[in-house]
């Protein structure tokens, strides 16, 4: 089991049981996201999605006995793969991101050197059928990561309104088929079948869609809307993001990996608007000294997984990592 203290670090490695684990899992741009958040030995570091630990084993093995890192997942596979490392400079929390705050302050941490976001969905959750997160295993339609709370899919599809689900299937998944995805499913409810496995859903979208997109699955767009909104992801990293400032000591980096436009639009447009923090008209009589001054810092330009990566894990294809640096700025 894990031990409790963060502050009595031991020799014992977390390579072998991260890798032990995470065999069916592929980290996306391992290696540059750890290498964005330039490891200090005595750093303190929060690894958000922890997923089977890829970037943890990357940067525990970057740290010095003095180094701590803090690894969140609320996917309870997840967690128990992160309670059987035996590490005590490492510490592992069943809990949403966008409880950093809470989670850093039961650890009585105040500030980080960094944090890290790996966002979307880990390869373990879309191949294991019981998830319910992909159309390719016919399984129950479950999409929730945290199956300790929450409505299922199959839950909210039997009592969501036809307007209300064509909404969600055409801002999360940016399907123009909506409409008729939306009225297919709700006629089937009202027929009288319940729809409980993601084989049911499967088919019923693609019978709704008039034309398919060469190389794409017509569920592809309703599912990934569907697992987005029954986990709130969006809202999520909205929430986590503004709570890094607070959390970020200055010249601490923010890397996240975003895995569809929607989340990369999110992450894009707070960079953005932390580092410029200047909406005002450019005639406008105050002096530039007495604007708000920036309290992030872009670093680069967009990262995206190299065609080698690409070639030898298709999943990563979508990835696209931004960096931002904290300033002084209060």
């Amino acid at each position: 089991m894990m031990k409790g203290a963060l502050s009595a670090p031991n020799s014992a490695s977390v390579s072998a049981p991260l890798s032990e684990q995470s065999a069916s899992h592929i980290t996306v741009l391992l290696q540059e996201a750890v290498d964005a958040l330039e490891i200090k030995s005595d750093g303190i570091y929060v690894d958000g999605t922890f997923g089977r630990g890829g970037h943890s084993r990357l940067i525990l093995s970057g740290l010095g006995e003095k180094g701590q890192l803090i690894g969140m997942d609320r996917d309870m596979a997840a967690f128990a793969v992160g309670q059987a490392v035996q590490d005590a400079r490492f510490h592992i929390k069943h809990r949403h991101f966008s409880e950093i705050e809470e989670v850093l302050g039961e650890l009585g941490v105040q500030q980080v050197d960094g944090i890290l976001l790996d966002l979307g969905i880990s390869s373990p959750q879309i191949d294991e059928a019981d998830r319910g997160f992909s159309f390719r295993f016919d399984g129950p339609l479950d999409m929730r990561m945290d199956q300790t709370k929450g409505k299922t899919a199959a839950e909210w599809l039997a009592t969501v309104s036809e307007k209300q689900l064509g909404e969600v299937i055409k801002h999360y998944g940016e399907e123009r088929f909506a409409k008729q995805v939306a009225r297919a499913i709700i006629k089937e409810r009202e027929d009288g079948h319940a729809i409980t496995t993601t084989g049911q859903l499967a088919k019923i979208v693609a019978s709704a869609i008039p034309k398919i997109e060469p190389g794409q699955n017509p569920a592809t767009r309703t599912f990934q809307a569907l697992r987005i909104f029954i986990n709130q992801e969006l809202e999520e990293l909205s929430l986590i993001l503004p709570k890094c400032m607070g959390l970020l000591r200055a010249g601490g980096r923010l890397v996240v990996i975003s895995f569809h436009s929607l989340e990369d639009r999110i992450v894009k447009r707070f960079i953005q608007g932390e580092a410029l923090r200047d909406d005002l008209p450019s005639r406008f009589p105050i002096k530039a000294k007495d604007l708000p001054q920036p309290r992030l810092t872009a670093v680069g330009r967009a990262i995206k997984p190299s065609e080698e990566e690409v070639k030898r894990n298709p999943r990563a294809r979508s990835a696209v990592m931004r960096v931002a640096q904290r300033t002084a700025v209060l």
